[in-house]
């Protein structure tokens, strides 16, 4: 999990079930013939910071993040239909009908397809997807029982100057499991049994065969990185790998996934229950499309070793600031602009972070005065910040700044917009 989705998470209520499922990057340990030779950092350092205070790359198994969305799903009164396999969609000027494999179809106003890189939702809907590969070498990876391994470290097993073999074991917080990631030469016929899985283990590590006690989950797969050349066909929507699929260095495509679906989730409930005009829901591909785009180029270069994983893979730097919903109507803008995504910070007693939590707007007036918002918008008042600067600022329910002004000349237009009535 990267900085900006722990943000998300806090947002969403679960943060802290994260926390307590994972844990921080373990530091990586190189071995050869046997011995510690050296160590290797995954990730620049970054201490948390007022406006940052998720600052640093947080390690959850993938498994424990999905069981975490569905109980706080199920806890808002959500529910997930299992066994319901979609073959097919259709359209209509009302609504779009999912076929299913058993049992009868599901009708609704809008359908998000976040059904992964082989979509067929995707498919049904005639949108292709445009890429290359990242890695032209076959890779493994697996959840692994292994004895003999310290759970402190992430261990890399390189092969030599004149091989692309290589093999990692990571141990996976919250779990007994280390995650094995391995890569062959080209032409390489991946092994996935348990005996193979083991041999592997024992022909690139000093640890036996039989060290690896038991192999949990395996899969084969070749890096790639492609986007889908529309993220919205009428009535529905593509997000996450149904819209890109990234290398998993760095582990960028979950994270633009949550974030996908962050930016569509509060436009879908703005239409759907405040009334809002659908064109709003034009702007999720307006946005989300170039940042995913950006996203791709980004995880192929750190896979490449071409950018190491700093700054921008923590993604607290992504903003709308050309998108059709951002309105910049201060005269002398200051450090945060609209488009930004809005920092932490306190304010006159009030954790900012805390205020946005939920699915409501948040009118910052910070050294100016504010008329009393509508009642769906939730205010906080103080003096002139030094993260943001002085004015009026207007912070979407996906944490980023709508619009802002030094007056509130501007802000009933810019609202009625996502409110009727």
């Amino acid at each position: 999990m990267q900085p900006r989705t722990m943000e998300v998470f806090d947002d969403l209520g679960v943060l802290d079930a994260i926390h307590a499922a994972g844990g921080g990057y373990p530091v990586g340990m190189i071995w050869r013939d046997g011995e510690r030779v050296g160590e290797h950092h995954m990730f620049e350092p970054a201490e948390p910071t007022e406006d940052a205070p998720y600052n640093a790359p947080w390690m959850v198994p993938q498994w424990r993040t999905q069981r975490i969305l569905l109980e706080r799903l199920e806890e808002l009164g959500g529910k997930v239909s299992y066994g319901r396999e979609v073959t097919g969609v259709t359209q209509d000027a009302d609504a779009v009908t999912a076929h299913l494999a058993s049992g009868g179809p599901v009708r609704a106003r809008y359908l998000v397809a976040a059904d992964g890189g082989r979509s067929v939702v995707r498919r049904a809907v005639g949108v292709g997807m445009t890429g290359e590969d990242v890695d032209p070498l076959p890779s493994l990876v697996a959840d692994v029982r292994i004895t003999g391994l310290d759970r402190d470290n992430w261990h890399f097993f390189p092969q030599g100057e004149d091989t692309e073999d290589l093999l990692t074991l990571c141990p996976l917080p919250g779990t007994e499991d280390f995650q094995l990631v391995a890569r062959f030469a080209e032409g390489t016929e991946v092994d996935l049994t348990p005996d193979g899985i083991r041999q592997l283990v024992a022909a690139r590590s000093h640890l036996a065969a039989e060290a690896v006690t038991e192999v949990r989950w395996a899969s084969d797969f070749r890096p790639r990185a492609a986007l889908a050349d529309r993220f919205r066909v009428d009535r529905v929507f593509l997000a996450g790998d149904a819209a890109h699929v990234h290398s998993p260095a760095g582990g960028q495509g979950l994270n633009t996934s949550v974030q996908d679906a962050y930016n569509l989730g509060w436009k879908l409930g703005a239409v759907l229950a405040d009334g809002a005009d659908a064109a709003l829901l034009d702007t999720y591909e307006e946005e989300r499309r170039p940042v995913a785009g950006h996203m791709l180029g980004l995880t192929t270069s750190v896979h490449r070793g071409q950018t190491r994983r700093g700054g921008a893979t923590r993604q607290l730097d992504i903003g709308y600031p050309g998108s059709t919903l951002t309105r910049e109507e201060r005269t002398a803008p200051g450090p945060v602009r609209a488009g930004d995504r809005a920092p932490d910070a306190r304010v006159d007693g009030v954790r900012l972070f805390d205020a946005f939590r939920g699915p409501h707007w948040t009118l910052l007036a910070l050294g100016v005065t504010a008329p009393e918002p509508p009642a769906a918008v939730r205010l906080v008042r103080g003096p002139a910040h030094a993260t943001y600067g002085t004015g009026l600022f207007l912070v979407r329910p996906d944490g980023h700044v709508g619009w802002a002004g030094d007056t509130p000349a501007g802000l009933t237009g810019y609202l009625a917009r996502f409110h009727r009535g």
